[in-house]
């Protein structure tokens, strides 16, 4: 039998007082969440702001992963640029060097677009990337890209290229859409983005998450993304981030974790959280999982 997925922690990225990436503190965080027992890191996604990674910053922090020992295996690229050529040479590129799979999202800047569009894009991605293509985790995260994939979509996608469109992150938040999805193309690699559905989720055949919860909190959403066990604690502290621009909470809440306020930072368009809202999460995740101990 195939392994599950399981959890892969999506990472957010660190920049120092200039704004460049701080790679050693980024590693460092991979490996404390891989340690904590996530399955692999995933660079580049929402939470680690890829779309402000450039390519030559993307292949520079991918081979200082590697060369720090990181394996390839433990690591999933993130993708999402609109250009088709430039998708497919990032993705390329870091299958090249044995990542695991891409994460690789729609072109969000046109809006409104069809699903034939939509397909033909992802044809041509696939085209231009060639015989190297393999293990692509198709991205629907609708309330950032505003181009939401279809469950028919991901069917066409799937019997188009059997061999390269191996899963679905799930980043919907919708509920019923999810619970579709998991009946129409379960024995596809679904990954469940929102922690607020992920148990569930997993009970009915998910194989795991791309959690940006997991910089913090690793073993308990572990629990419920290779388990399928609830945890009303996750569920509440969710809404406590979905009060903030969500990449910023989690650096807000990362940056405690460490005691290093260089996490706060992120890139523009994005600006971090104010002190007060620091706080009020502070508080929050204090009193959901810390009052036991207290």
């Amino acid at each position: 039998m195939t392994e599950k997925f399981g959890l892969s922690v999506a990472l957010a990225t660190p920049f120092d007082s200039n704004g460049e990436i701080a790679i050693d503190a980024m590693i460092r965080q991979a490996k404390r969440s891989l340690a904590a027992g996530c399955s692999s890191v995933t660079l580049f996604g929402t939470t680690g702001e890829g779309c402000s990674i450039a390519t030559t910053e993307r292949e520079r922090v991918l081979a200082a992963f590697l060369d720090t020992g990181v394996a390839a295996k433990d690591i999933v690229v993130g993708v999402l640029v609109d250009a088709a050529e430039d998708a497919a040479m990032q993705a390329r590129h870091a299958l090249s060097r044995g990542v695991r799979n891409i994460l690789l999202a729609p072109p969000s800047y046109f809006k409104n677009v069809s699903e034939e569009g939509l397909f033909k894009w992802y044809s041509a991605v696939f085209s231009i990337m060639g015989d190297n293509a393999r293990d692509v985790i198709v991205y629907n995260i609708p309330s950032v890209t505003m181009v939401p994939l279809t469950v028919s979509l991901i069917g066409r996608l799937r019997t188009a290229f059997p061999r390269i469109v191996t899963g679905v992150k799930d980043s919907s938040g919708d509920w019923p859409f999810t619970e579709t999805l998991l009946k129409a193309h379960g024995d596809l690699v679904i990954l469940v983005g929102d922690e607020r559905h992920l148990a569930k989720g997993v009970r009915l055949g998910g194989q795991g998450a791309i959690s940006g919860m997991a910089n913090f909190v690793p073993g308990e959403v572990k629990l419920m993304a290779e388990d399928g066990s609830d945890d009303p604690r996750i569920e509440q502290f969710v809404a406590e981030l979905l009060k903030y621009p969500v990449t910023a909470a989690v650096k807000a809440m990362v940056a405690r974790l460490t005691s290093d306020e260089m996490w706060l930072a992120v890139r523009p368009p994005l600006v971090s959280i104010s002190g007060d809202g620091q706080r009020q999460l502070a508080l929050a995740f204090d009193s959901l999982f810390r009052s036991k101990a207290a």
